[in-house]
């Protein structure tokens, strides 16, 4: 990118010149806040507890005669199929960030983008699980940082699949 005319191309640092403070926002700062979500999401207020109030009523609602335990069960999956969604986005989030779109420059679909970016989801998950250690109504679990990353590469072999049907990849 060249600032003026007689001026080499040079890469800048992130926030050095205002075309890269701009791309920050448009492509890092939806990763961050998206991030910051996540972590609100572990704390206390989204609890088994506090999931299964709201949860338990509308079922109990709508079919009144449900045993306990399958209440329980339902809470359980919808709890899960949220860990996959918010990581499932996240991943995408970050494989926009990663990847933004250059002009004249296709970007075909590069497998080792992909492993960065499940990397740096299963870390991701990990420390949120690690967060949870410090919550006293929340339990950290493995299992938790393989159903996150399962999400994100969800997403990741969703938006592959969009590409191979568009013929973009």
């Amino acid at each position: 990118m060249q600032l003026h005319s007689n001026c080499p191309a040079v890469p800048n640092p992130v926030f050095f010149g205002v075309p890269n403070v701009r791309l920050f926002f448009k492509y890092w700062l939806p990763v961050v806040v998206w991030m910051a979500v996540i972590f609100t999401a572990s704390g206390d207020t989204h609890s088994y507890e506090h999931s299964s109030r709201l949860i338990a009523p509308l079922l109990y609602w709508l079919f009144p005669h449900i045993p306990a335990n399958t209440v329980d069960w339902v809470v359980f999956i919808a709890r899960k199929c949220a860990h996959l969604a918010e990581y499932s986005v996240f991943a995408l989030l970050l494989w926009r960030a990663f990847r933004r779109p250059q002009r004249n420059y296709p970007r075909p679909w590069n497998w080792r983008e992909v492993g960065w970016v499940l990397l740096i989801v299963a870390l991701y998950a990990a420390t949120d699980e690690f967060h949870q250690i410090f919550v006293a109504t929340r339990t950290p679990a493995v299992h938790d940082v393989v159903i996150d990353t399962l999400g994100g590469a969800a997403g990741l072999f969703a938006l592959w699949l969009i590409g191979c049907w568009q013929k973009r990849w």
